[in-house]
């Protein structure tokens, strides 16, 4: 009986095994020159990072801004006008989108006394305990980028407030220091930037439980606001489009769409970065000099 001829062009499962080799050896050779980018991978990879992002927008959305509207209400009248401002900026609202903004803030104004009455202290507390799904959404996130295990709620529940309230107190500053107080963007941009270097560094190390060292923490605070900084210029031009769009297309329901939307994209962009940062430091090159410094502290 006649030998079977080969595949034509050396087809077959011997090729299959050289295309799997060379694969792997391109793989490993990767892992050799580049092991930021493969463990930069792997590490998104575990934090499942459209999924978190998703659940971090929707406690934001569905639990922090109640809270902000409740706390207004409890706030000066001086609190209340520099929170409408600063939402104002931060977003770039113009037009339809200024004007509903406006109308929300003048219904809030108005029932003040009545929402007071309504909520109470009581009520302002539950909205106050709500919101802490987001503090442990951000607990999460920053645990899951830095591989470490969940922190007791004994120790984590007085951090949930603190960073929520911290928030909060950090975005009635958005408005002045956005504008440079009075002195325009040049000067709004770079403090925008250094406020959110110390506010991401400081996130990190207060909802980890200060678990890790705070030079550690520092590469995943610049990339996470450089990333705001430049998000935050973006919305300025992009969102009030959006928004004015929604609002004649689909009426205020569209408006929440695009709000949850770009909420979405945001938390997306503070994952990555902060699983980046962390990645940077415990990786060549970065990790090296980074332990040198700590060494030289801590002699």
């Amino acid at each position: 009986m006649a030998t079977p001829a080969p595949p034509p062009g050396g087809r077959g499962p011997g090729r299959t095994r050289r295309w799997r080799s060379r694969a792997e050896s391109a793989r490993q050779e990767a892992e050799r020159r580049f092991p930021v980018i493969t463990e930069l991978t792997a590490r998104l990879l575990s934090v499942n990072v459209l999924d978190a992002a998703t659940r971090l927008a929707a406690q934001l959305f569905l639990t922090a801004v109640p809270f902000i509207l409740v706390a207004a209400a409890f706030t000066p009248q001086s609190v209340r006008d520099q929170l409408l401002t600063s939402a104002r900026d931060v977003f770039g609202l113009t037009g339809a989108s200024e004007d509903q903004l406006r109308q929300l803030y003048g219904a809030q104004h108005s029932g003040q006394d009545g929402t007071r009455q309504a909520t109470g202290v009581i009520g302002a507390l539950v909205a106050l305990l709500s919101a802490t799904a987001s503090s442990r959404a951000m607990g999460r996130v920053c645990q899951r980028a830095w591989q470490l295990p969940k922190t007791s709620a004994r120790m984590a529940v007085w951090r949930w407030f603190t960073w929520i309230i911290t928030w909060v107190a950090v975005l009635v500053l958005q408005g002045p220091m956005r504008d440079g107080f009075g002195a325009g963007l040049w000067l709004g941009v770079p403090l925008i930037f250094v406020m959110d270097v110390g506010l991401w560094w400081w996130t990190q190390r207060f909802l980890l439980g200060g678990r890790v060292p705070w030079l550690l923490l520092l590469p995943g605070a610049v990339l996470t606001a450089g990333a705001m900084t430049a998000l935050s210029v973006t919305a300025r031009i992009y969102m009030p489009t959006a928004l004015n769009h929604s609002l004649a297309t689909y009426g205020s329901l569209g408006s929440v769409f695009t709000l949850l939307s770009w909420l979405i994209a945001i938390c997306v962009v503070i994952t990555v970065t902060l699983t980046a940062g962390a990645v940077l430091a415990t990786q060549p090159p970065l990790a090296l000099p980074l332990n040198r410094i700590r060494n030289r502290h801590k002699a």
